[in-house]
């Protein structure tokens, strides 16, 4: 049996990723689509103790302290140690797996601290780094959901709020998030993303109108075997 199929989903914070990874996962469990579901980072395990601490502001107070290499490097171990513990087998037998950002999430967020002419060398270091020195598999698929800042920090807000829970050091910056969003363009364009807008025609989408069209997509990458 030939290796599986990973579909990732990517988008910052406020971009409704969440709900619509979950309501994908449903999808496939009503057309009994057998699957398997990640979720990145794994903040309850050990691999991701240098993840915590950074966006903790263990190595300090703003993203930037942490250079944008040596912070995708805390992120890649993670997965690295998902893939030997958890999926890895599952995919190599042929499996789907579906996961809640990747290597996409470092492009996207730590490529923001860096100027827009270093980035394409970036997002091949990141490539290489993963997918080729690590030997992580590369995604067949990656969803981008795209967002304004203005609806972003206004959901993250809300969130908060419903939660009774604190922004980490990413969250905390708007400056950070817009340079996100603009990283996020450019890496689309890099690596080729299916973007899915927030909004139409100056109206935000309906949750289940998105979800539809990224499930289409979805099966589509899936016959296309």
């Amino acid at each position: 049996m030939g290796k599986g199929k990973l579909i990732v989903l990517e988008g910052i914070d406020g971009s409704g990723k969440s709900a619509q990874y979950r309501r994908l996962c449903a999808r496939l469990e009503n057309d009994k689509i057998g699957y398997h579901h990640i979720v990145f980072p794994r903040y309850e395990k050990d691999s991701s103790a240098l993840i915590r601490m950074y966006l903790g502001g263990h190595f300090g107070t703003h993203p930037s302290d942490v250079n944008a290499y040596a912070a995708s490097t805390f992120y890649a171990v993670d997965r690295y140690a998902s893939y030997c513990e958890d999926w890895g087998k599952l995919y190599e037998n042929g499996g789907l797996i579906i996961s809640d950002r990747y290597t996409t999430s470092n492009a996207v967020h730590q490529g923001s601290k860096l100027p827009d002419d270093e980035l394409p060398d970036f997002f091949n270091w990141l490539t290489d780094l993963e997918y080729g020195k690590m030997g992580l598999p590369a995604p067949d698929l990656v969803i981008y959901l795209d967002v304004d800042l203005e609806t972003s920090l206004r959901r993250m807000r809300r969130r908060e709020q419903k939660t009774h829970t604190r922004a980490d050091i990413h969250e905390k910056d708007a400056q950070y998030l817009a340079r996100c969003l603009h990283t996020a363009d450019m890496a689309c364009r890099h690596y080729g993303w299916t973007r899915i807008p927030f909004m139409k025609d100056g109206l935000e989408r309906e949750t289940d109108e998105k979800n539809a069209e990224i499930y289409r997509i979805l099966l589509d990458t899936l016959r296309n075997k």
